[in-house]
């Protein structure tokens, strides 16, 4: 993707984050080729497909003798699809530590922020209503699902007030949160969340119990798994003494990071694996989201979600 780099962010965020976000999405967009999702623009993203039944009455006949296909004209008032994102911002969510965010020079935080930004395009352009809760070790922002480019405006500020750097050693413990948010979803919604999942192992259990929660009434939940993969799963640092320090809760260790890099990996891989296991077996789509690569993982996950849900 040709992003422009003098979009940039101060500490305190994106100065033009809804740009930037437009900017991710045409460059994803011009990149498809021969895939499911060829002809996605803006005036697909202003029409919905034809069924069997309908109307013949708002069929766009101009549109069928472009594409041999079906639609008919999408109106304003109209909402295909319920979207509520979910954001951890936590402590360990602003690693690595960023000077200034670039869509090259993000930390787990700043990534997630420009995903969700990302996708919230998308579902303007198709009129979709969108929510948005933040959590940390405070539930810090919760908006209901709604469609407006005022509400679209009001959750891209608090998007933006997120990246303030977190230098909190409180805990986080996600699943009280979910719970919380999951007693707010009322209707049937696509769910998408962000988090590192770094918990204490004590409470994986609470957390999936959770997670859980979050199917219920028939929401889709799509775990997005923030990562910084070089530094976190691989455990890729310079060998030279190191001091590590634990963003979540403060403590320190000094090692070399060659003398336990191979039991690191061993240890986080069966945790990877046990964490994909636990989504499968609640039919909730694990997906890894590594802060180094570009977004097209992150959007092609929300096309397939999209034509999932029914």
């Amino acid at each position: 993707m040709d992003l422009k780099e003098e979009i940039y962010s101060s500490a305190a965020g994106f100065t033009q984050l809804e740009l930037l976000a437009k900017q991710v999405v045409e460059g994803y967009i011009s990149g498809i080729h021969k895939s499911p999702f060829h002809g996605f623009s803006a005036e697909f993203a202003e029409h919905k497909i034809y069924n069997n039944g309908e109307s013949t009455k708002h069929i766009d006949w101009k549109l069928f003798a472009k594409t041999d296909k079906l639609y008919t004209k999408r109106y304003e008032e109209e909402t295909n699809l319920r979207c509520h994102f979910i954001m951890d911002n936590s402590a360990s969510m602003h690693y690595p530590e960023v000077k200034k965010f670039s869509v090259n020079s993000l930390n787990k935080v700043g990534f997630s922020v420009l995903s969700i930004a990302s996708i919230m395009q998308i579902l303007k352009r198709q009129r979709d209503a969108v929510g948005l809760s933040i959590y940390s070790d405070e539930f810090e922002f919760y908006a209901p699902e709604k469609g407006s480019d005022r509400h679209q405006h009001m959750l891209l500020d608090a998007l933006n007030k997120s990246l303030e750097k977190k230098t909190t050693h409180k805990a986080t413990k996600t699943y009280t949160f979910l719970h919380q948010i999951a007693e707010k979803l009322k209707r049937r919604s696509l769910v998408f969340l962000f988090t590192d999942m770094f918990q204490a192992d004590t409470e994986e259990a609470a957390l999936f119990e959770a997670l859980r929660h979050l199917k219920y009434n028939r929401h889709e939940v799509v775990l997005f798994h923030v990562m910084d993969k070089k530094r976190e799963l691989d455990f890729d640092f310079e060998n030279i003494p190191k001091r590590f320090t634990d963003v979540e809760t403060g403590a320190e260790i000094d090692l070399y990071s060659e003398n336990i890099r191979e039991s690191y990996q061993k240890a986080v891989q069966k945790y990877v694996a046990d964490l994909k296991l636990e989504c499968a077996k609640y039919k909730i789509n694990y997906v890894e989201a590594d802060i180094n690569k570009n977004f097209d993982k992150i959007l092609t996950t929300y096309f397939v979600e999209r034509q999932k849900f029914a």
